[in-house]
């Protein structure tokens, strides 16, 4: 099966959804400044569902009434929203913006591994092998593993990061399983509605009632990871899986850390370890290699 080609504007598209991802791990960790960790994925998920109606509403795409789609919404807000968000903000208390943009980039390789348990057509192929080998060499050594030994909160925030890209990857799963055949609009509302109604009742008993009295920096910040970040990105995200294919589209988790790292540097003066560079070329390379970009040519036969 050949690569499909992208065109400039599918390229300018693509960019684009990695720089408002690549954003979205600052915007979170402003928030976190002031906003317990629930509440801060409850806003997330609150206001991007409100926004994923709105637009729904507008372009008159059917509601679901079978009851089982629902339950699906339900376990697919759970594994995708609910867990995922969850881990993931609680680990950038602990570990720096840039770092868990990195890791977060392991989404695409536990996805290839979790497929190939799954689904027959999803095979694990040599390349995807290598690709898979690749990105878990470059994850650890991200990490550093010699410091994982030491178990402190950094350790588990690292460890609860990729919790979550290992969440994201059962999520792609049971969407191929159970959501199949909806417009992917509706799936995401419908995935958000279900992450809504999980998340509300814990929220409030654990963090207490949402507080709406907040600082201007933090309404921004969730503004922007809730509204553009979430409820855009995922209008973008199946535009440009239109027009570049899903190959082409797991590119976007090589746009997204660099641009995590440099806000991070200049927002927050985090710096990041070399090893955490030398992780992510690694990471890339694998994720390159997943993607076939980089396979090796065939040889012309010799013709008799």
């Amino acid at each position: 099966m050949t690569q499909q080609s992208l065109s400039p504007r599918a390229w300018a598209e693509l960019l684009l959804l990695g720089l408002i991802w690549g954003g979205s791990f600052l915007a979170i960790r402003v928030a976190l400044d002031e906003v317990p960790v629930l509440t801060t994925v409850f806003h997330r998920v609150f206001w991007a569902m409100l926004a994923l109606w709105v637009a729904i509403a507008a372009m008159r795409l059917p509601v679901p009434r079978d009851p089982r789609i629902w339950v699906a919404f339900l376990v697919m807000g759970l594994l995708n929203n609910v867990i995922s968000f969850g881990l993931m903000a609680w680990g950038q208390l602990h570990i720096e913006t840039g770092l868990t943009s990195i890791l977060n980039a392991a989404t695409a390789v536990f996805g290839v591994i979790v497929a190939s348990l799954v689904f027959a057509d999803e095979r694990l192929t040599p390349r995807r092998a290598l690709g898979v080998s690749l990105g878990f060499l470059g994850v650890a050594t991200a990490i550093g593993l010699g410091d994982l030994a030491e178990f402190d909160p950094r350790s588990l925030a690292q460890l609860a990061v990729l919790g979550g890209t290992l969440s994201y990857a059962c999520a792609a799963a049971w969407a191929r399983v159970s959501l199949g055949g909806l417009p992917p609009q509706v799936a995401a509302a419908g995935m958000l509605t279900g992450s809504t109604l999980i998340l509300a009742p814990v929220t409030i008993y654990v963090d207490g009632m949402p507080a709406l009295a907040m600082p201007p920096a933090t309404w921004v910040a969730i503004a922007y990871y809730a509204l553009v970040a979430t409820a855009g990105a995922y209008l973008l995200y199946y535009r440009v899986l239109g027009m570049a294919g899903s190959g082409n589209l797991t590119l976007v988790t090589l746009v997204i850390p660099p641009v995590a790292i440099m806000l991070g540097a200049m927002v927050r003066g985090e710096t990041l370890r070399p090893e955490a560079f030398a992780g992510f070329a690694l990471l890339a390379l694998g994720l390159l290699v997943l993607n076939g970009t980089l396979r090796p040519r065939r040889r012309p036969r010799a013709q008799d």
